[in-house]
């Protein structure tokens, strides 16, 4: 499969781990490994370096598409924490769950689609077969850090 690989091809990088200010005590685990299942915490977009993005509502702040490419970041993320807990992507053999979360101003429904940035990364990197998965995706009124996506996750590996 070669999902790194893929990523060159497709010009990405995977981020730094998170860096949030020093006032902000992280309290969880971005990944914790149990048996063949890897459960991914809530992550959202990241900059290189490992910093939040840029963050706001989706629908007054950010456009739909701004928040479709703050998923496929936040899906960057997510592949940089799991690679540096299970040491190998090509280890995913299927995504179990995701739940995604949405900033989103009153009157926005576009929920999916935006949730859909992150979706679409993983079937370009791991094929439908093992990225389409149960999903899960609501609208919320505020989420930690302004961040406009939240997402969280389940992966089944090899050993």
């Amino acid at each position: 499969m070669h999902v790194e690989a893929k990523l060159t091809e497709l010009g990405l990088e995977l981020p730094e781990p998170m860096r949030l200010p020093a006032s902000v005590s992280v309290r969880w685990r971005q990944v914790k490994v149990i048996g063949d299942r890897a459960v991914i915490a809530g992550h959202g977009p990241r900059q290189p370096d490992g910093t939040p993005s840029r963050g706001g509502k989706i629908g007054s702040d950010l456009t739909p598409d701004a928040g479709y490419e703050a998923a496929r970041s936040t899906a960057l993320a997510v592949l940089g924490d799991l690679k540096r807990e299970v040491g190998d992507l090509d280890r995913v053999v299927a995504w179990v769950r995701v739940f995604g979360l949405v900033n989103s101003a009153p009157g926005f429904v576009g929920q999916a689609r935006v949730i859909d940035g992150f979706t679409d990364l993983m079937v370009s990197l791991y094929g439908e077969e093992i990225a389409i998965c149960p999903r899960a995706v609501a609208g919320a009124a505020e989420l930690p850090f302004n961040s406009p996506v939240i997402i969280e996750g389940e992966v089944a590996l090899a050993s």
